[in-house]
Formats: C-alpha cells, structure tokens, sequence
C-alpha cells in the first residue's frame, strides 16, 4: 500500500473517499455454467448434503473442521437447522447443475460492513463437488457477489497452518499468503497456528479474470478436462502458501 504524509511529515494510507458501510450478505441464488450457490435451507438441502459427505470413504475431511463428522442423517439435520438461521456465518449450498443437488456447502463469515472485511470459511465439499470445474466455479461465485455485489474491500480465507490442502486451493485461487497468527485458538482439545490469506479489491479484476478464462467452453476439451491452469491464467499471480 501506498503511503502520502499528513500535517506533521508522518506517513498515513491513501484516502478511501465516500466510504459507506457495506450491506450484510443476504438470501441470494447465483447461478453458473456446473453449479449454482444458494442460501442454506435445511428442508431442501440437508438431507443430499449428507448423503454427499457420507460418499467420502472415512472421516479425513472432518479433521480441520469446527465440527466433527455427523453420525446420521438426523444429527445432521439438527446442525443444519442450527446455522440456517445465522447471519454470521451466512451459509450457502453448492447445487451442481447435473445432479439437481447440494454436493457442498461453505460460509461467509467475521463479517466487519463498516470496514469492508469479510471472510469464506466453513468450506465442505463432498467427494462429488472436490476437483470438479463446479468446485471452482462455486468460489468465483461467492467471490464475485462478495467484490461485485456486495462491494467489499477485503476477501479472506484463514485455515490451520497443518492443511496443507486448504493453503494449495488458496493460492490455486488468487489469495496471497499473509502469514502465520501462532496459537490462533483451541479446537478439539488442540492448539490451532492459522495460515491468513487474502485478495483485495484491487486485485479483484486481474483474479476475475482468470476464473472467467478458465471457466469459459473453450479451456475444456471434450472430456471436460482442462487445458490451461488456473493459475497459468493469471497474469498478476499470487504468492504461494509456504511450506508446512
């Protein structure tokens, strides 16, 4: 970031003119080539969301999560009800277009409107939505209601410093590395470094970009494998997660 000096020779920020707080993220459907995102309804979508994680072959995925795996379809269920009704977090389903049902879900979350600060985060996706283009699509979609609708200045994404896998997608996805917060918090009885990552507003278009690239018909052969990398189509690309 820039810096200009004030009255007294001290450096400060550049000035955000016109500043307004921004609107809390709300009930909304965002429809895309594989998948759309809708807001959490436990009625519609707990049930299949479930069943998607159950396709899992163990409990691995749950490791890093807040929660632990859900033994049934009805201890689901009542967490569903739970965090529907959340404005933070604020969940929302992946519906992929093909199957007709939610195969993941993830959050909008640590929401600061007066700062423009917001963070995604909760992010489970079964075995049926993981490394599929409706995976990615989904993060764009979230992302872009959250730059281009919502108008948010900061996009975060925080994981334990041990996923190793949260930090690839991370970076996969245009965030930058911004460090390592040491003994973050406590969950499940153990101490938790955190791994901050984030892209801002002004990155926004140069990531916007790429997705739109990689996600357009003609960077999939006729299998719907991709031809070019994500991240090979970013031009300003970001910094890579260091190593565990």
């Amino acid at each position: 970031m820039s810096a200009r000096d004030n009255e007294f020779g001290q450096p400060i920020g550049e000035p955000v003119p016109d500043w307004t707080p921004r609107a809390m993220p709300a009930d909304v459907v965002l429809q895309g080539r594989f998948c759309r995102v809708e807001t959490l309804d436990p009625e519609r979508h707990a049930a299949d969301l479930h069943d998607a994680y159950r396709q899992a072959p163990d409990d691995r995925d749950w490791t890093y999560m807040h929660t632990n795996a859900f033994p049934d379809a009805a201890a689901f269920r009542r967490y569903a009800d739970r965090i529907a009704h959340h404005a933070d977090p604020k969940h929302y389903v992946v519906v992929d277009n093909h199957l007709g049902k939610p195969v993941g879900d993830f959050a909008l979350m640590r929401i600061n409107p007066n700062h423009g600060v917001i963070e995604v985060g909760h992010v489970a996706f079964s075995p049926l939505l993981k490394r599929t283009p409706a995976s990615t699509e989904a993060q764009f979609l979230l992302m872009q209601y959250v730059f281009d609708t919502l108008r948010y200045r900061r996009y975060e994404w925080k994981c334990d410093s041990l996923n190793a896998a949260s930090r690839q997608t991370a970076a996969r996805l245009g965030f930058r590395f911004e460090g390592i917060f040491r003994q973050a918090i406590v969950y499940k009885d153990r101490s938790r470094d955190t791994a901050w990552f984030s892209i801002i507003d002004q990155e926004w278009p140069a990531v916007k970009a790429a997705f739109l690239a990689w996600l357009s018909d003609d960077n999939f052969n006729d299998q719907g494998r991709q031809l070019r990398k994500l991240t090979e189509l970013r031009i300003n690309k970001p910094q890579a997660a260091l190593p565990l």
